[in-house]
């Protein structure tokens, strides 16, 4: 399916011709309230592609990664500001779980319900079991605006720091702010 709608706000209507995935973020949204922006662009599922398609609009961009501890029985999700890299080794030795590596696509499937290159916190609302602990970067505490994809590569929400934190709460899983780089 292809989104036939340039952008859409929280309250609007959305368009019938949406990923089911990113369609089920945006319903989720609104019917908890919370407030967003949102606009579509090209495939973008690395950081790099998605920087050609962002808007300047003064959000922080985040960086999302799905990570599991050595037994395979922890998750974790990280989400940053995308110009910085996640210190994993500094993380394995605050988490005193092991070694961290990357989870699998079908843990990511598992566990949020999503494929790689659409990760982001917005994959928690499948994660019924809140089996999944977010860590944010201490450094989104400062930004007003975040964006991630709606758990789909090709668009962007933009949500204030305060509908976010809203968000989380409403979602349920565990989650903290730790210093994930310098």
């Amino acid at each position: 399916m292809s989104n036939s709608m340039e952008e859409s706000r929280c309250g609007e209507p959305l368009p019938v011709e949406m990923p089911e995935r990113m369609l089920r973020v945006l319903e989720w949204l609104d019917a908890h309230g919370i407030r967003y922006d949102f606009y579509s662009h090209p495939a973008a599922p690395t950081i790099e592609q998605a920087k050609a398609h962002w808007r300047h609009d003064g959000s922080m961009h985040c960086k999302n990664l799905f990570l599991r501890n050595h037994k395979g029985d922890r998750h974790y999700l990280g989400s940053f500001d995308c110009d910085h890299t996640l210190a994993i080794r500094d993380l394995e030795q605050r988490l005193r779980q092991g070694k961290l590596s990357f989870a699998s696509p079908e843990r990511m499937a598992r566990h949020l319900g999503l494929e790689p290159g659409s990760v982001s916190p917005f994959g928690l609302i499948n994660d019924t079991a809140r089996h999944v602990h977010l860590f944010l970067d201490r450094n989104l505490l400062g930004a007003e605006l975040l964006s991630f994809h709606p758990n789909d590569c090709r668009a962007t929400v933009v949500i204030a720091r305060s509908e976010f934190e809203r968000y989380l709460a409403a979602v349920g899983n565990s989650y903290e702010y730790l210093s994930l780089y310098e």
